[in-house]
């Protein structure tokens, strides 16, 4: 016999062998494997019944203990090494009720106590494999090649071979393969699966494109922004699989007591051995109604109520553009009383425009507003860029400037023509103690919108005034929050009182706080957490701070934001108000199931053990009941996969 022919088997033989291996004793076996080691334990626990039945004991029992290790084995390996940790769990405990039952000559119970509590087990593990893929899976819908167009030349190239700044030409209905920016075409995308936005958003020059999103009705020309593996999806997808893994403050407070609960009941479980023994003298009825009082103590459905609809809530809301960072943040959110806003791009739309330019020398509008653009075009905020962009629209040449200086809150200050300037809200000037009510008198009746003086070494120059209008859909959102029982809002801006007072006062908002810097706000979040959890509300970029002190930091419109998906806890992808109430909705929605499903675990706990310690109880229905309310707990938290987009 040559040598191949003897290899093949072994190898065959060893492979097998690693697939048993898998099977019966991988902790990381998926779904599958565990359905298939129960369904096994099941078969050979009914043919071992068969065969007794006829009288055949001697393979019966073989079958038995085929059965035993195809439902036990791996709930076995996970006793004992919690115990060798000092951590017996609930694995501990029905391992224990099977071992006793097969000894006191009750195999078919401990059969029936294996295969159900093996069945919930493969359960559970495929529900939340399920909801994990349905995430994970998005990354996959970005086409594995795409068509460069290098030296007036289409190409398709992998993915992997595209580098930043590649232009790739994408067609009417394929995926775009990346992030990128519009160079040439229109047309409309299907960003549905990053921002949770039904209804296609037009694209043309300069507009943002998201890899794994679809091209509606034309053919864009497209330059790659970021390498493919750091796409806005693939960055999603990552923060929402990071989320799963980090658990709620009640499901880390259950595990804690996992332990002493366990040990609780190995204990009363011994006492009420002996307590039966003592009254009746039947020690085997005494152990079994022990190991019934065991099982039905068990705390598996209380275990799984937490982190089941926590992964469910966290999965729902990455589908409809809300990803939340972690359990506990959704739990914060669902008690949150109070919501504060920041004003420029969250409760605004965030596109201010230039309505009034005034001089105090008699300069004429053009060449006062060619100076303030020249100032504020290397500013990122809203305000300069719509001085910007007017200054542009009107074909006004800008100046270079030199020795630029943010001052983060109040404005900016540069040398333009050699002199220097300065630009600012009010309260740069008042602190520098520089005469501007002249300014303020030119500004007139424009009270209600924002003033950016601008200031010269030789004095003021002139006032220009702006205005951001109300989001088309706050005052809907706003409603909806209080209907979800939010009590408070507050508005928090750097802007001066009046133009915020004509947002507080559109919106019916509770509490006023203008002309703060940032530090301020972050002292209002905590002044405003004295009175219960406080949400605020901001871009993710300029209010990070005040994010970070805040019960709940949340950052609105941050589809392709890097700094947004960093520092905030809940990320709001698109940009509408509307999606804050969603997401409140969706974290109090899953309080409300957790607590359902507690209440449904601990209730079936009290019956068992009450039953039990009555003796009215047999082992088999105690398992039925006890892995039934484990799947119910396990399928309630899932209900949230599955409701309508109004419970989002």
């Amino acid at each position: 016999m040559n040598s191949s022919a003897v290899n093949v088997p072994q190898k065959s033989l060893s492979f097998r062998s690693e697939l048993l291996h898998m099977w019966l004793f991988s902790p990381d076996a998926g779904p599958n494997s565990r359905l298939a080691a129960s369904a096994c334990c099941a078969l050979f626990a009914l043919a071992a019944a068969g065969l007794m039945w006829l009288g055949y004991e001697s393979p019966a029992w073989v079958l038995v203990a085929a059965s035993y290790v195809c439902g036990g084995t791996r709930a076995t390996i996970g006793a004992i090494e919690a115990v060798l940790a000092r951590k017996p769990d609930i694995n501990a405990l029905m391992i224990l009720a099977a071992v006793v039952s097969a000894f006191m000559g009750r195999w078919g119970d401990g059969a029936v106590l294996l295969f159900l509590f093996s069945l919930s087990d493969g359960l559970e593990r495929y529900a939340i494999e399920r909801t994990r893929r349905s995430i994970a899976g998005l990354v996959d819908l970005r086409p594995p090649t795409a068509c460069v167009v290098r030296d007036g030349r289409e190409e398709r190239v992998a993915l992997e071979a595209l580098r930043v700044g590649d232009a790739v030409r994408v067609r009417p209905g394929e995926r775009f393969p990346i992030d990128g920016e519009v160079l040439e075409g229109r047309s409309a995308a299907d960003q549905s699966i990053v921002t949770g936005e039904s209804v296609p958003v037009d694209k043309q020059p300069g507009d943002p494109i998201f890899a794994g999103t679809i091209n509606a009705d034309g053919t864009l020309l497209v330059r790659m922004t970021r390498p493919a593996a750091d796409s806005t999806l693939a960055r999603i997808v990552a923060l929402v699989e990071q989320a799963q893994e980090r658990k709620a403050r009640g499901q880390r407070l259950i595990e804690q007591w996992q332990t002493p609960y366990v040990l609780g009941v190995l204990l009363i479980s011994a006492a009420a051995i002996v307590g039966w023994y003592a009254m009746t003298g039947d020690f085997g009825r005494a152990m079994m109604n022990g190991m019934v009082l065991l099982v039905g103590a068990s705390p598996c459905a209380v275990m799984l109520a937490s982190p089941v609809a926590v992964l469910a809530a966290v999965t729902r809301g990455a589908r409809h553009g809300v990803l939340f960072k972690g359990g506990a943040h959704i739990e914060h959110l669902a008690t949150v009383e109070t919501i504060a806003f920041d004003k420029t791009g969250t409760l605004t739309l965030g596109r201010p425009t230039l309505r009034r330019i005034v001089s105090t020398d008699g300069v004429s509008e053009d060449n006062l507003l060619a100076l303030a653009a020249s100032l504020e075009q290397f500013s990122e905020h809203p305000l300069a860029k719509a001085i910007v962009v007017e200054a542009r629209r009107r074909g006004l040449t800008l100046a270079p400037v030199d020795e630029f200086t943010r001052e983060p809150g109040l404005g900016i200050s540069a040398t333009v023509g050699a002199r220097r300037t300065r630009a600012g809200s009010a309260a740069l000037f008042e602190r520098d103690a520089v005469a501007i009510d002249d300014l303020r008198g030119l500004a007139g009746a424009a009270d209600s919108d924002t003033a950016v003086y601008l200031v010269q070494e030789s004095g003021a120059r002139g006032v220009l005034t702006l205005r951001d209008e109300v989001r088309p859909h706050a005052a809907e959102a706003l409603d909806d929050l209080r209907r979800a029982g939010v009590r408070r809002f507050a508005l928090l801006t750097g802007d001066h009182a009046g133009p915020a007072a004509r947002v507080v006062d559109a919106l019916r908002i509770d509490a006023l706080h203008a002309g703060l810097l940032p530090e301020q706000k972050v002292e209002r979040i905590r002044e405003l957490a004295r009175h219960g959890g406080v949400a605020m509300v901001g871009d993710g970029v300029n209010d990070a701070p005040a994010l970070a002190a805040a019960t709940v930091g949340i950052a609105m419109g941050a589809a392709g934001s890097d700094v947004a998906l960093e520092t905030a806890d809940v990320v709001l992808m698109r940009d509408d108000l509307r999606t804050l109430a969603e997401a409140v909705l969706l974290a109090r929605r899953c309080r409300r199931i957790i607590a359902q499903s507690l209440l449904l675990a601990f209730g079936m706990i009290g019956v068992l053990i009450a039953m039990s310690l009555a003796g009215m109880l047999w082992l088999p229905v105690a398992v039925v009941c006890h892995e039934g309310s484990t799947v119910l707990a396990v399928l309630n938290g899932l209900r949230l996969l599955g409701e309508g987009r109004a419970a989002v």
